[in-house]
């Protein structure tokens, strides 16, 4: 019975995965659509999706279809542009067609790029009114745990610091789109990166040696074709306050549950000294083997301090022989509702495009196309996203980043793309004549093929990253008590009636 529930919850979230994305798709186009009708154009065919379809219909004169590949959509409209290689034959010559103004194309063009701004708007209202679940991981600017062995370590950053620049940029959180501890880390082009500090009160700048994972060497060359380039990184994470997400099996019996510890209480501090990271609480165990510890924990308003003493599990593999407390952590923390302004979140998935778009055309940059993410990738997101408590909030936020962006890239001037239409009208209003129209055909073609190719790139990278091939550094992945598949379950038992 539980695996058919899942299997039924696994459906059902992918069916909404499709609905959103072919919303976003639906309003674009019918922004196009729109336009065309209101101009006077021919609307031969409004289709989501591309390819082969799946199911059409005529009503009206127009022919409305579901395509077999999954990645966008389109509107034909023959008076436009040859698009035959997306949309097909036209069932009509184009020379037997009315002219249309140049006007006429660019307002039809800059539609469909309009409604996607507008459907960002939109959600950016009911973000706004609803609210963005953020976590203290993210919205924070201070360290909270520095990995051995790392540039960070070496360069001397320590938990607790407050990073307020990097290479002279400020600093508003350590994750997030824009002026973010990560993406000023990944974006960074030096081998040097200058991190402005705040400790004890005072500004101080350290340089940190820009890293990068070892890809392996050995890899045959099929498998590079689905992993990325690794991102730069200096080995630090943000301050995120130890939340206890559940207690292990047999919790009764677990230290923490019998120091009373619960569900939701948050871990403060450990002998007086502040917690930061779980891994930092981990560490502390290791290296007081046998000591009954002193934790501070928050649960709700009320703060208490109890005490612990970490033990080594009574049911568990022969070669563990590591002290815990029995918890199961909470790895997305305490998180909050904020309410950024529709301004704010516009402008910041803006600046984000900007930003990506700007790294993947520098040479200096480390960020290059085998980053993005086409339909496959989004859709994991969206899957993930909807899997979160907050799923429809997430959605919701980066549905607003999506639009905006798919907005601002349909109108970048590259033929097949909105604003190559835009471009070409006003090519031909400057010369007075249209472009010819073989050419036109030739370039339109060419253009199509190098776009299908570019997707199908990236969607080896996504399927990469769906099946675990470009998976990041242990050293991000790994926090707090991790719960590995063992032959023996680790378990805390009863003690023995005497």
């Amino acid at each position: 019975m539980e695996i058919l529930i899942n299997a039924i919850r696994f459906v059902g979230v992918i069916f909404l995965v499709i609905l959103v994305f072919n919303l976003m798709i639906l309003v674009h186009e019918w922004g196009h659509f729109l336009a065309a009708r209101w101009r006077g154009l021919k609307v031969e065919k409004f289709y989501i999706w591309f390819g082969k379809p799946l199911w059409k219909k005529t009503i009206n004169g127009v022919e409305y279809g579901l395509g077999s590949i999954p990645a966008g959509g389109f509107v034909a409209l023959p008076q436009m542009a040859p698009m035959e290689a997306i949309e097909g034959r036209s069932e009509e010559p184009r020379e037997k067609l009315p002219p249309i103004t140049h006007l006429d194309k660019i307002i039809v063009a800059f539609a469909g790029p309009l409604f996607s701004f507008m459907l960002a708007c939109l959600f950016a209202v009911l973000v706004w009114f609803f609210g963005k679940p953020e976590q203290e991981g993210t919205t924070t600017k201070e360290i909270g745990y520095v990995f051995k062995d790392t540039a960070a370590e070496k360069a001397g950053l320590k938990p607790g610091d407050k990073v307020e620049f990097i290479d002279g940029k400020p600093v508003h959180s350590f994750g997030g789109l824009v002026d973010s501890v990560r993406w000023l880390v990944v974006a960074s082009e030096g081998e040097d990166i200058l991190f402005t500090i705040e400790r004890d009160g005072k500004l101080l700048n350290i340089p940190v040696k820009a890293e990068k994972p070892q890809q392996d060497a050995n890899m045959p060359w099929w498998k590079s074709l689905f992993t990325r380039p690794p991102f730069r990184e200096v080995g630090i994470i943000g301050r995120d306050t130890p939340m206890v997400g559940d207690l292990m099996a047999d919790e009764n019996f677990s230290p923490a549950a019998q120091a009373g510890i619960k569900q939701n209480d948050l871990l403060l501090s450990v002998d007086g000294i502040p917690l930061r990271c779980v891994l930092q609480l981990g560490e502390y165990i290791e290296a007081h083997p046998g000591k009954t510890l002193s934790i501070e924990i928050q649960r709700g308003d009320e703060k208490k301090t109890v005490e612990v003493t970490p033990r080594v599990p009574d049911q568990r593999p022969k070669e563990f022989d590591r002290a815990m407390i029995g918890i199961v952590w909470d790895l997305q923390g305490k998180r909050t509702l904020s309410h950024p302004s529709p301004w704010a979140q516009i402008r910041d998935a803006g600046r984000t495009m900007a930003q990506t778009l700007g790294a993947v055309f520098s040479p200096k940059s480390d960020v290059s196309a085998q980053h993005l993410s086409g339909f496959i990738g989004i859709s994991r997101v969206y899957y993930s996203l909807f899997q979160d408590k907050y799923g429809w909030l997430l959605v919701l936020w980066f549905s607003v980043v999506l639009n905006v962006n798919l907005a601002i890239l349909n109108l970048l001037p590259f033929p097949v793309l909105d604003g190559g239409h835009i471009t070409t009208a006003l090519i031909e209003s400057i010369r007075r004549r249209p472009i010819n129209i073989r050419l036109l055909e030739v370039v339109q073609t060419a253009c199509v093929i190098m776009l299908f190719g570019f997707m199908i790139f990236i969607s080896l990278k996504d399927t990469g990253d769906l099946f675990g091939a470009g998976q990041k550094s242990s050293k991000e992945t790994k926090k707090g008590e991790l719960k590995e598949e063992q032959e023996v379950p680790i378990k805390f038992l009863a003690p023995p009636v005497k």
